[in-house]
């Protein structure tokens, strides 16, 4: 199963980017072909109808064919003032958003419709991230992704990881797994 593991997150020390790391790892390990991808890889403009009447941008058009091709998914949310960050909204809004001018890009919800998603998040507060994965769902289902009712939030995540970025705990690393297994059983049902 081809799997899609991305952070909503360019910061450097994210502990979100060291979960989807960690997810990325185990993934590989159940057996899934994983393409691990870092946004700020990606020249993604903050979204703007009329920049998008230009053009869509190569790097929108790039993310747009590894959500295509990619059955399944998890995301790794920050929580910014209870609610996930500007950076992955603007993201799946430019996969989201349709290129009229193409006759196969001109499907808004080519690059999402039917993929199984799950959602992860870390913080360093007690809740982990939980209140930005309560309002990313609603998005995600709009996209019409297939969300994964099994989830995670990774709190105290200042402790949760060692020095080679691993989690520490067991039950955190059962947990990742339990979001990692039922986005791939998931998505191999629907396929």
């Amino acid at each position: 199963m081809k799997l899609l593991v991305f952070a909503g997150s360019t910061r450097q020390h994210s502990w979100n980017r060291k979960l989807a790391a960690v997810t990325a790892s185990m993934a590989r390990a159940s057996g899934a072909q994983v393409t691990h991808i870092e946004l700020a890889d990606f020249d993604v403009p903050l979204y703007n109808a009329d920049l998008e009447a230009r053009g869509t941008p190569p790097d929108v058009m790039r993310l747009k064919q590894l959500g295509h091709e990619h059955p399944a998914w998890i995301i790794c949310t920050p929580e910014y003032n209870a609610s996930y960050p500007a950076l992955l909204k603007n993201t799946l809004d430019w996969i989201s958003s349709p290129v009229t001018s193409d006759p196969v890009w001109n499907d808004d919800f080519r690059a999402t419709r039917g993929k199984v998603v799950g959602v992860l998040s870390a913080s360093p507060g007690a809740l982990g991230g939980l209140r930005s994965q309560s309002h990313l769902v609603p998005l995600l289902l709009n996209l019409h992704f297939w969300v994964a009712p099994t989830n995670y939030a990774l709190g105290r995540a200042a402790d949760a990881f060692d020095a080679q970025g691993q989690l520490v705990a067991d039950a955190s690393r059962h947990k990742v797994q339990a979001v990692i297994d039922q986005v791939l059983w998931a998505a191999d049902r629907l396929a």
